[in-house]
């Protein structure tokens, strides 16, 4: 039974993580750097209708993807080394930190009105999060792969 549930985590931590992967991506090098070109009488609005949209397609994964750091980090699967989903539980934290502690209150900032330097670095500090989740995307291969 151990063993089935441990399959199933891997696989949808793939899943997930790769969604998150490819998603951020985008965000990092399409949807970030293209909201300096909105014009400001409707920044706080466009800014209102993106944090609205992306909650929506993001957090759910992210806890799922949370959940499933955790428990292949408790429950190694057979075959697989523990510093893999130990360095994955790592980034998750990573990203989580970068996240709350960063990105949102840069995305609280933008809500109030375009300001260019927090935009600047809402564009810059969201790389930690952007290579985080391509190496969590690695990791989950690897473990879906020597599992």
């Amino acid at each position: 039974m151990v063993g089935a549930i441990n399959d199933a985590a891997v696989w949808a931590q793939l899943v997930v993580t790769l969604y998150l992967s490819g998603l951020i991506w985008c965000i990092q090098i399409v949807h970030y750097p293209l909201m300096s070109r909105i014009e400001s009488g409707r920044f706080a609005q466009f800014h209102r209708e993106h944090s609205h949209r992306i909650s929506s397609i993001v957090i759910v994964p992210m806890v799922l993807e949370l959940m499933l750091s955790l428990t292949l980090a408790a429950c190694v699967p057979i075959g697989v080394a523990p510093a893999l989903p130990s360095f994955g539980l790592v980034l998750t934290a990573i990203i989580w930190i970068s996240t709350f502690g960063i990105q949102v209150p840069l995305h609280k900032k933008l809500g109030n009105g375009f300001d260019a330097r927090a935009h600047r670095l809402l564009v810059r500090s969201n790389w930690v999060r952007t290579i985080a989740w391509s190496l969590r995307a690695a990791i989950a291969v690897g473990i879906a792969v020597t599992s």
